[in-house]
């Protein structure tokens, strides 16, 4: 693998990381103005950054073994280096005067795994500039812009949640957020628990899949119910009014949100994983976003005596699974998990 000096032929001139994060609840939620519970995981993307010597952006991506190479006021064509010009626009867009940089990315955060490595790759890169041009960008800022970025130049209409838990997440933390307000607060952890990340090897891609047209639905039921977005809603009953599958998709975000703020309260391990369990049934048939391979992992999960709680995390359509467990049970968890899942026709990795 190279690095930046063997790449472009120069030093770097700063440098910045950011976490990828795994949603514990809080599912569809974010677009709806409503409320997440995410945590970061260890598996972090770095940026190396450095001003270039000509007008030519240079970005490399050390895992994909990839160069992109544009003039200053053109743009990529498509891939990795569409988030990383999204996030050069805007500062710029912002006032900031930017010049041509040069960057390698060196990242751990699995891509496709629902692990957001995209809001990686932007919290990292917005870091980096900042740190590189002293700009006055504060962390919420700083997620805010990194979600624009993501939104209007690749195309992906993601909620603030990735960006904010990259942004201020800590680890063995969890992160309080309301995604109307940006309000957040760090929460422990349920006590005597750890957390634990399957991949299903199901890949999924976000701007290809019906992540679109969820939040589509979304708003139409929020229009039909005379309400700014669902997070508005808390009675399941106002519901009945609207037409399939409004009803349904409408039924797991106020429940869902339920969820995250009873989980906030500080519960123990049994409830908490409790209501993982009714947010992957919930994700599984209100909101049809799970698939064959991750509701039998998921269920190989809840059926191990050492896991309080599973669901799948991220958007869905692949993806990854995320389980709530005993700790010092990982491993062991892992393999018969996994043992059982290769039973079933199916190829699952450890990510967490």
């Amino acid at each position: 693998m190279t690095d930046f000096a063997e790449v472009f032929g120069l030093a770097p001139e700063a440098t910045a990381q950011a976490p990828g994060r795994v949603n514990l609840l809080g599912e569809h939620t974010d677009y709806n103005d409503g409320y997440v519970l995410p945590t970061v995981i260890p598996q972090t993307t770095v940026v190396n950054i450095a001003r270039s010597r000509d007008e030519f952006n240079r970005f490399h991506s050390a895992q994909l073994n990839s160069t992109v190479s544009y003039r200053v006021g053109e743009s990529p064509a498509e891939g990795f280096a569409l988030y990383i010009h999204g996030c050069i626009e805007l500062v710029r867009e912002w006032g900031q005067p930017i010049s041509a940089v040069t960057l390698h990315i060196d990242s751990t955060v699995p891509i496709g795994s629902g692990l957001s490595s995209s809001a990686a790759l932007e919290v990292a890169t917005l870091r980096a500039l900042r740190m590189l041009y002293q700009l006055p960008l504060d962390d919420v800022t700083l997620a805010r812009v990194a979600q624009e970025a993501e939104v209007r130049f690749a195309h992906v209409r993601c909620g603030i949640m990735d960006q904010m838990a990259s942004s201020l997440g800590a680890p063995d933390r969890m992160l309080l957020l309301d995604t109307r307000t940006l309000e957040s607060r760090l929460l422990t952890l349920p006590a005597q628990t750890a957390v634990m990340v399957l991949d299903s090897g199901v890949p999924r891609s976000l701007a290809a899949s019906a992540y679109n047209q969820r939040r589509s639905e979304c708003e139409q039921a929020a229009q039909l119910l005379g309400v700014r977005a669902l997070r508005d809603v808390t009675d399941v009953a106002r519901l009945r009014k609207l037409p399939a599958p409004l009803d349904r998709r409408a039924r797991h975000v106020v429940t869902e949100n339920q969820r995250v703020l009873e989980a906030a309260q500080g519960l123990g391990a049994k409830r908490f994983g409790a209501l993982m369990n009714a947010s992957h049934a919930s994700l599984r048939d209100d909101y049809e976003v799970s698939v064959a391979a991750l509701d039998s992992l998921v269920e190989i999960l809840q059926s191990h005596s050492q896991v309080y709680g599973a669901r799948l995390t991220g958007a869905g359509f692949g993806g990854a699974a995320v389980a709530l467990v005993e700790p010092g049970a990982e491993e062991a968890i892992r393999t018969s998990v996994l043992e059982e899942y290769a039973r079933k026709g199916y190829r699952g990795a450890v990510l967490v």
